[in-house]
């Protein structure tokens, strides 16, 4: 598999950050750092880290389908998490999903048709103090209402419509 040179370099800074045989705690970072340059984790990519690390691809698609920010499908530019878990849901945050749902035309891990957005419902993103909380990418929003994510999602597509 041909990854880019920045990828090499991260994976290269993670394989030599841990002692020796314990390579395998790499897999989650390198896994993550591949999806942002790729898009999705492919089996292609399994088979990759599975190598570098020293492991089966078995072990990788088992951590794989645990953990919830992996992703084997494409997600969208921006990847839109709304928690709905107790301190979420009793500020609004399951109202906020269902008008996020609404406005992007899009359900529970679906991507928009133009690939600009995807939509995502979590259970936590630990910003319970701050509820109802959502993410984008790698960027939280706190004690958001219907029009502040409108706010967000209409200023994300005029960034980008240059």
């Amino acid at each position: 598999m041909t990854l880019s040179p920045h990828l090499e370099a991260k994976f290269a800074k993670l394989l030599t950050s841990y002692p020796p045989g314990r390579q395998r705690s790499a897999m989650i970072p390198m896994l993550m750092f591949a999806q942002d340059e790729l898009g999705q984790v492919t089996q292609e990519l399994v088979e990759e880290v599975a190598r570098r690390i020293g492991c089966t691809p078995l072990q990788v698609e088992e951590v794989l389908t645990y953990y919830s920010m992996l992703h084997k499908k494409p997600l969208g530019k921006y990847h839109v998490q709304i928690c709905t878990n107790i301190s979420c849901m009793l500020t609004g945050g399951a109202e906020l999903w269902e008008h996020a749902s609404g406005k992007l035309r899009i359900g529970h891990r679906e991507v928009a048709a133009d690939g600009f957005f995807s939509l995502e419902e979590v259970e936590c993103i630990g910003a319970c103090s701050w509820a109802p909380a959502i993410q984008v990418n790698y960027d939280f929003h706190h004690h958001v209402t219907p029009e502040k994510l409108d706010r967000l999602l209409a200023g994300l597509r005029s960034a980008n419509a240059v």
